[in-house]
């Protein structure tokens, strides 16, 4: 039981100091602070990430990926967020809804949809903790 403690204790360490590579996702258009951070105990290698995406109004995120092994759980806080993912339909969303990216998918776009009024989303990453950048814009 004690080196299940130590190997928990081990991974949020490790995931707590890949943190700041991780948040390569910070531009002039929108602010990505980490909101949280932690190994999954019963899920060895994986690990669960929650950041807070903050679009002033008429901003918006260039096309980018996420770690390869990223699974995603994004929920508007406020405002409203036009997304599209993959080939999926261009949609908007607004506070209290939410979707989902799988692994590998290509974010095309992510911008707020109002000219006047900031936005906000919580993103939700399951990923391998070894991943690097959360974010890898498309070049």
């Amino acid at each position: 039981m004690k080196i299940r403690t130590i190997i928990s204790a081990t991974c949020a360490a490790l995931t707590f100091s890949m943190a700041s590579p991780m948040l390569a996702h910070d531009s002039d258009a929108e602010t990505v602070t980490k909101n949280f951070g932690a190994a999954i105990p019963n899920i060895a290698g994986k690990s669960l990430i929650a950041v807070e995406v903050d679009y002033a109004p008429s901003e918006a995120s260039v096309p980018h990926t996420h770690a390869k092994s990223a699974f995603i759980y994004a929920y508007v806080v406020s405002g409203a967020i036009e997304s599209k993912v993959n080939d999926g339909e261009t949609r908007v969303y607004r506070a209290g809804e939410s979707w989902s990216e799988p692994p590998g998918a290509i974010h095309s776009i992510s911008r707020n949809a109002s000219k006047t009024e900031p936005a906000k989303l919580l993103a939700v990453f399951v990923l391998d903790t070894n991943d690097n950048a959360l974010t890898k814009p498309i070049k």
